[in-house]
């Protein structure tokens, strides 16, 4: 029996790492920014496109298309923040979630214009595929790939954003912009910064989800609610609560499916609940 649940755990926080992935830039942008950006999704689904265009019309190598799916997704955010985030930073909650909601709508439909309802698959290169045998357990490779690049990009956000000059930057802007202004700090080219980072991790994610979920137009919305709880539950501008979340939904998902299939996804809105009754700003939250 030890097989199949370490199996089921396995699957689950790699899903989780998943959801991570999706998430995490959202974490970053609502909790320090307090901008309500529900066109989030709508980024990850741009950066699978542009895998999926690289690799079907362009015959790109999977690993090379990532950096495109990234670096499309950040230009993209830049532009949006530019042009329509930026009037929106002092409006209130309804108006942020207006706007971003009727881009995510926007990239739905184009979407399904220019590549039609059907999901998109992707070749991945050969030596991702299978599984690793271990004590009897088999572990997806592209499954342990996810997971360490998962926990790489979350190290690495820590490090920048705790560490480094740029983090103390970003958390200065966001503070008193007031005071950051007074001190030299760029806050529109700080908030731009951020607001690209964001996207361009989502833009990642959305690439790396293919395999595993798929990509078709509904993507931004359907996975818009799976990280809109990873970051309620994790806590607002949290990474470590992003990831715990993310990890603790995606486990709770696949052992829900797998071993009370009545239930089915029905599993992670109680686990949510009964998370938020306990800590209601989120596991790290302060607020």
């Amino acid at each position: 029996m030890l097989g199949p649940f370490v199996g089921v755990l396995f699957d689950g926080f790699a899903y989780g790492m998943l959801l991570f992935l999706l998430s995490v830039g959202l974490s970053v942008t609502l909790g320090m920014m307090n901008f309500v950006n529900l066109a989030h999704c709508a980024f990850a689904m741009l950066g699978g496109y542009v895998t999926v265009t690289l690799m079907r019309d362009f015959h790109w190598p999977f690993f090379a298309t990532l950096p495109l799916a990234f670096l499309s997704a950040a230009a993209t955010a830049i532009v949006f923040e530019r042009i329509l985030y930026r009037r929106l930073y002092r409006a209130s909650d309804l108006d942020q979630v207006l706007l971003t909601i009727g881009i995510a709508f926007i990239s739905v439909a184009v979407a399904a214009y220019l590549y039609g309802t059907v999901q998109q698959p992707v070749e991945i290169p050969t030596y991702l595929r299978g599984s690793w045998t271990l004590f009897g357990v088999n572990f997806g490779i592209y499954r342990v790939f996810l997971v360490v690049t998962a926990l790489v990009i979350g190290l690495a956000l820590v490090l920048m954003l705790e560490f480094t000059r740029f983090g103390a930057t970003i958390r200065a802007a966001v503070d008193n912009q007031r005071m950051a202004r007074g001190l030299g700090i760029d806050v529109d080219r700080s908030f731009a910064v951020t607001f690209a980072l964001g996207s361009g991790l989502a833009g990642l994610g959305g690439a790396m989800a293919i395999e595993i979920v798929g990509l078709d137009p509904a993507f931004a919305f359907h996975y818009l609610v799976y990280v809109l709880i990873v970051v309620s539950v994790g806590g607002l501008g949290s990474i470590g609560g992003s990831f715990a979340a993310a990890s603790l939904i995606g486990i709770s998902d696949v052992a829900g499916k797998y071993y009370v299939p009545e239930l089915g996804a029905f599993l992670i809105y109680l686990v949510m609940l009964a998370l938020l009754m306990w800590r209601p700003a989120g596991l790290f939250g302060k607020r």
